[in-house]
């Protein structure tokens, strides 16, 4: 009988949560010793004319083999299915194609997987690298190997300190002067700024294939999965050697 790997991973966890639920149960079950215990008891007087007393009876509500055999009904779907997933998992296979080209020729579901959690963790990467200012012009500049704006000049002044005479000295007081300080150029700033930094538009071209590749990736997956699978059943023979009578 075949089935598609979609419907396995489908159905997966509901089997696993049946089949350690049954063993949870049974394992609950049979730690109640009440429950296992039983007993007769008749009682007889040591002579005819002595005091009858009924029997007492204690019926064994629980057996260890049927809580067994409870969890095992549990546990050997679990079994089959994550064995036709595992199985399948070795045998299903699709190409990762954009557009035309395929990057990955026949790709396992496993790689699949692991490929969209590489992907979405270098989508992450790049949406945080720093891009250049775009308040600026910037050009590459070949001997530094990184990005520079054009030269520009800013005058770099010096306060002076400077005389302002608000009156003139005479015979009896001295001249009142107030000291004030004047922004005098004395030289020029050259400067260029450079960044190592990438253009915002390469950011986003490399966004734009990641999110293609990871498109790709999905639709390729989708399609590993969908493969028809041999269903595989050896629960039933591995729990069956382990609690054979």
């Amino acid at each position: 009988m075949t089935t598609r790997l979609s419907q396995i991973v489908a159905v997966e966890k509901t089997r696993k949560t049946e089949a350690y639920g049954a063993l949870t149960a049974a394992h609950h079950e049979v730690m109640k010793s009440p429950l296992l215990t039983g007993i007769s008891r008749t009682y007889r007087p040591r002579d005819e004319e002595g005091e009858q007393l009924p029997a007492e009876s204690t019926r064994v509500q629980l057996r260890a083999e049927d809580a067994i055999s409870r969890a095992l009904s549990g546990l050997a779907p679990f079994y089959d299915v994550t064995a036709t997933k595992d199985w399948a998992n070795t045998t299903a296979r699709a190409d990762i194609r954009i557009g035309d080209q395929i990057v990955i020729s026949q790709a396992p579901v496993t790689y699949l997987l692991f490929l969209e959690k590489q992907l979405t963790s270098l989508h992450t990467f790049v949406e945080k690298l720093p891009v250049l200012d775009p308040a600026e012009q910037w050009s590459w500049d070949d001997q530094a190997g990184v990005w520079r704006t054009a030269a520009y000049e800013t005058i770099r002044s010096k306060k002076v300190p400077r005389n302002h005479v608000k009156a003139p000295a005479t015979d009896r007081h001295p001249a009142q002067v107030d000291v004030y300080f004047e922004d005098v150029p004395v030289g020029t700033w050259t400067t260029v700024k450079y960044s190592g930094a990438l253009p915002a538009t390469r950011r986003q071209a490399l966004l734009d294939r990641i999110q293609l590749m990871r498109d790709a990736v999905k639709y390729a997956r989708e399609e590993a999965n969908s493969a028809e699978i041999q269903n595989q059943h050896p629960g039933a023979t591995l729990l069956n050697y382990l609690f054979a009578a």
